[in-house]
């Protein structure tokens, strides 16, 4: 019973300080302010904690039960209520709450001049408490989220009467112009959004351009709107290199504003090493929303920022001596001799299943039934949450408020189901393939097999499939190449999970590619109508654990329908831990990184007719919230990370493609053993 709960632990200290408490460990994010507790539960506690009266105990748990039969919050819903209009307005902020905020608002207008000054005044008073507080660590990401909500609604409000006064419209002169964007290419951006709204939190005026957005457009508007800063995210690997090339572009075009680099795929080293060097102005790596405030702030503070610069300059300047050293000093076989090294399989005797069709399929599956996959604990995350669930909830610093934010959850994914708000589509697939050297052949239209659910068998004792003649499609695969310093190690490519052309056997790959986003930009379209950042966000963040669920969800239907999954029964919680045979590895993951192998996985499926999934020019997916990759039923298969690679390797891989070996360097760059300008 959290509500009676806190009034104790706050009663508690305010009577223990007052008779010498010196010290406590306490969770500040849990303490109800003992002013605001109300009378009559803080009498009752208080006959508890300083045994005032015998039936103390009695008393206590029968008001508890109350307040457990109202709700949490009802215990106080008067008492803020009868505050004077500033408080109220004050606690609305930090405690998201948008009820009355409509009403509070035009009371505080009624009582001040100008319709401006109720923003420049109660409400920026009351975002300085947020400020405060998730800087000091009392409020948590969503909370503040939820505070941006309210703030939007409240100035959504004023709006019409300041346009009546022909006043201006916006906040009060902000502290600084922050201009965003997803580079081109790249359509993830729950994080830069995350970002903007606690910015937004704290004065600062943001520009957020939204996802794919090239250089030249993101120079053009920072000059246009004349913004102090501009911050750059991605989340895929190509956007590494589109980010160096906007550094580089804003050195030519003569910039003199910090340039903010932050997106998953993005590292302090990486932002040091292959983007700091092309511009000569400050390049800072954000590494999440609770950082960037601190950052922007240094960054324009004219007392702060030639420090903030320094500190940042010499950590850069480390980190390139450290990489330069360690590439120095890591050593890699040749090609030739990692190869020697690959994984070997005795192939006559392996089982080596049949599918039950071969060719694609489209698949639509309701929302609901992807739910039960749904791996909730990187929905925290993607909050700055950090825990495992369920156990997060049981945390003594965030149990609470990640709670609040399942129940918030809970009750956009049940619209989302009930409306059918989103849907899940996709196509998979079974094909004849065969290895070739390091590379893996497919037939894309392969004939059908006689029995379309033949029982499942080592495919080496049946004939293989008559599709000698039909045309393939070619996966690259790329092998680890670092030595690894044992007596027999083994070094990966996905191209050893597959039968070799030179066994006779005949085996078999899988595609998928499945989305979730169709209908969310609708949607967060619809959340952000409404001024509420919150729920956009939310929605965004459920689309993309969906969208992983429905991958679940499919992988276990495909190890079913492929033979050697028929025996399986895993639970939800053992498929995310992955306590199965076969994996499902995708182009842009460490055992394969090159995003333009899609390429040859979009062909194969026709997934963009099938699934209506698109790629963008630097291979991103579109709907956001789409997954893909290939099956492989070996039993041995595993995960893997290719590592550094050799300039023999690149050159090998950039041949077998037909593609320019400059070209195979910039996919490849953040894996590359060498420096490819030879510095």
């Amino acid at each position: 019973n959290n509500a009676v709960r806190e009034a104790m632990h706050s009663c508690f200290l305010y009577h223990a300080i007052r008779a010498g408490l010196d010290m406590g460990i306490v969770n500040a994010g849990m303490l109800a302010v003992y002013e605001e507790i109300p009378a009559e539960l803080r009498e009752i506690v208080e006959d508890v904690l300083l045994n005032r009266r015998p039936d103390s105990t009695e008393r206590l748990l029968t008001y508890a039960d109350t307040v457990k039969q109202a709700g949490p919050s009802a215990v106080i819903e008067q008492e803020w209520r009868s505050q004077p209009v500033q408080a109220r307005l004050t606690h609305a902020l930090v405690k998201g709450i948008v009820d009355f905020i409509d009403q509070d608002v035009e009371e505080a207008r009624q009582q001040l001049a100008r319709p401006l000054d109720v923003i420049e005044g109660p409400l920026m008073a009351g975002m300085s408490v947020v400020g405060d507080l998730f800087g000091e660590g009392k409020m948590f990401l969503p909370q503040v989220v939820k505070s941006a909500r309210v703030m939007k609604k409240a100035v959504a409000y004023l709006m019409p009467f300041m346009e009546e006064e022909k006043e201006r419209t916006g906040l009060r002169q902000a502290q600084g112009k922050v201009l965003m964007a997803t580079v081109k290419g790249d359509v993830h951006d729950i994080g830069k959004n995350i970002v903007g709204v606690v910015l937004g939190c704290n004065n600062y005026e943001v520009i957020d351009m939204g996802v794919m957005v090239s250089c030249d457009r993101i120079l053009d508007a920072a000059r246009e709107h004349g913004v102090d800063m501009v911050g750059l995210s991605g989340l895929i690997t190509p956007s590494l290199d589109e980010m160096a090339h906007v550094a580089r572009e804003m050195q030519r075009r003569g910039f003199t504003m910090p340039l903010l680099i932050g997106g998953a795929t993005t590292s302090r080293a990486h932002t040091a090493i292959k983007i700091a060097p092309h511009y000569g102005q400050p390049v800072v790596h954000v590494q999440d929303a609770s950082r960037a405030v601190g950052v922007v702030g240094r960054l324009l503070s004219d007392d702060l920022r030639a420090g903030f610069e320094q500190e940042v300059r010499e950590e850069q300047e480390g980190q390139r001596v450290r990489h330069a050293a360690g590439r120095r000093d890591q050593k890699l076989l040749s090609l030739e001799q990692a190869r020697a090294h690959a994984l070997r399989s005795d192939w006559e005797r392996m089982d080596v299943p049949t599918p039950e069709f071969l060719g694609v399929k489209t698949v639509e599956v309701p929302i609901a039934e992807l739910v039960p996959f749904i791996d909730w604990t990187p929905f925290f995350h993607a909050w700055e949450l950090k825990g495992r669930y369920p156990q997060i909830f049981e945390d003594p610093t965030v149990g609470e408020r990640a709670k609040e934010l399942m129940e918030d959850a809970q009750a956009i994914l049940k619209r989302i189901v009930e409306e059918r708000l989103l849907a899940a589509k996709g196509a998979y697939g079974f094909f004849p393939a065969n290895a070739v050297g390091d590379d893996i052949q497919v037939i894309p239209n392969p004939t059908p097999t006689p029995n379309p659910t033949p029982t499942p068998q080592p495919s080496n004792s049946a004939p293989a499939p008559s599709n000698t003649d039909q045309p393939t499609v070619t996966f690259h695969t790329l092998r680890q190449q670092a030595d690894k310093g044992q007596a027999e190690p083994i070094h990966y490519a996905l191209s050893d999970f597959i039968a070799p052309v030179e066994s006779g056997v005949q085996d078999y790959l899988g595609a998928f590619a499945v989305t979730t986003g169709h209908g969310l930009e609708a949607l967060r379209d619809a959340y952000r109508a409404d001024h509420d950042d919150y729920n956009a966000i939310m929605a965004e963040a459920l689309a993309d654990r969906l969208a992983e669920a429905f991958a679940e969800y499919l992988h276990q239907r495909v190890r079913r329908e492929w033979g050697y999954g028929q025996a399986e029964a895993l639970t939800p919680d053992a498929l995310i831990r992955e306590e199965y045979r076969g994996i499902r590895p995708a182009p842009g993951y460490p055992s394969q990184p090159d995003h333009t192998e899609k390429s040859a996985l979009f062909q194969l499926l026709d997934a963009q007719d099938r699934a209506g999934i698109q790629l963008t020019e630097h291979y991103a997916m579109h709907p956001g919230s789409s997954v893909s990759g290939l099956y492989f039923s070996h039993p041995e298969s595993r995960y893997f990370n290719v590592g550094r690679l050799g300039k023999d390797q690149v050159e090998d891989y950039a041949r077998r493609k037909g593609m320019p070996l400059n070209d195979a360097e910039r996919w490849l760059a953040p894996n590359l053993g060498y420096d490819p300008e030879g510095s």
